[in-house]
């Protein structure tokens, strides 16, 4: 193999930066978690209290407002809080002036994150806010900053100091603004008395979503993608059924649709080495298995899946029966996987 060119080699490190050891790196989580800690010992609980409270009590719309990094945990709390099915939105502080401060009304609550809380686009954004007759909360980590005197409501979160060498860089500041959001988006969801399935209907498309939403019958094959076979049909016979469904199986079933039992790509492995050519005359009823696993429509789709893969041995499908055993589908181990669960 010829050398990289030019363009892509690497380059070889500057001469004035040193190697990060395990040491210093194990030092500075252990730094953070002391800062956090220093948070989590002198947060104003009382004060936390009644900051989820208000929200909890709030008719109108959450909204959530910040600058820089502050501005990505404010957007990123109210995402938290919408997917658990609570009304809240981020306004960006620039954005509102020119127009977003349409979507703000009296019924609604601005909560404004900021460490020093002294942002200028923040403090812009207060009188407006007010004008739309807004509740303001201000969430800050320096004492007697400009916002608190403005607002309505005041969170003071304490930072003993930011992990940054200089004390600049905000990286613990954000990191309990973040903290803090979230444990207070969760103590609303339980006061909300959110259910699993209410949670799993905000998330249809991901994979918790899907556990607690698909039922067997939202992605079972049905009808002409079933491998269905009489037991009085000789398996060579079926072999084309066999191999054409995508379900390594035959589903046997009698006149009246009744699932009698069912005959897998290894039963015909198994069949073929036993019998040598005797196989051309036996029946699928003859080496069906007449106790297969089955699970009903209106079972929970990743019930099956772990169904599938119970003792004593896995299984790559199973028959979907109604009432009187009749046969209506077949869930496979693949389809489950390619809908996402």
């Amino acid at each position: 193999m010829g050398s990289l060119p030019p363009f892509l080699d690497l380059p070889s490190p500057d001469a004035k930066f040193q190697q990060i050891d395990q040491t210093t790196l194990l030092n500075l989580f252990k730094s953070q978690q002391n800062h956090l800690n220093y948070f989590f010992q002198n947060l104003n609980l009382s004060q936390a209290l009644t900051f989820t409270q208000t929200l909890l009590n709030c008719n109108g719309t959450i909204f959530f407002s910040g600058v820089g990094k502050s501005g990505f945990v404010a957007n990123k709390i109210s995402q938290t809080l919408i997917s658990l099915g609570i009304r809240a939105g981020f306004l960006s502080p620039v954005d509102a002036l020119h127009g977003d401060i349409g979507a703000l009304s009296a019924s609604d609550i601005l909560v404004l994150f900021s460490k020093s809380g002294n942002t200028e686009e923040l403090l812009r954004l207060v009188p407006c806010a007010k004008a739309k007759g807004a509740y303001l909360v201000s969430v800050t980590s320096v004492e007697g900053n400009a916002l608190t005197a403005v607002c309505d409501m005041n969170v003071h979160l304490p930072l003993e100091r930011e992990l940054c060498p200089f004390d600049l860089a905000p990286v613990t500041s954000t990191a309990i603004q973040m903290v803090f959001g979230d444990t207070v988006a969760i103590a609303l969801m339980g006061a909300r008395n959110l259910s699993k399935e209410e949670y799993a209907a905000n998330h249809p498309a991901g994979r918790i979503g899907k556990s607690l939403i698909f039922k067997v019958k939202d992605v079972m094959k049905k009808q002409n993608e079933l491998p269905i076979c009489k037991e009085g049909d000789l398996i060579m016979d079926q072999l084309v059924e066999l191999t054409s469904k995508g379900c390594g199986c035959l589903l046997v079933i009698d006149e009246e649709s009744h699932l009698i039992g069912t005959f897998t790509d290894g039963d015909l492995r198994r069949t073929l080495k036993a019998s040598g050519e005797g196989i051309f005359k036996l029946t699928v009823g003859e080496m069906c298995n007449r106790n297969p696993r089955t699970i009903g429509p209106d079972a929970m789709a990743v019930e099956a899946m772990k169904k599938m893969e119970s003792p004593p041995s896995p299984v790559q499908f199973l028959p979907v029966i109604k009432d009187d055993n009749i046969l209506i589908g077949i869930v496979t181990l693949h389809g489950l996987v390619s809908a996402g669960l």
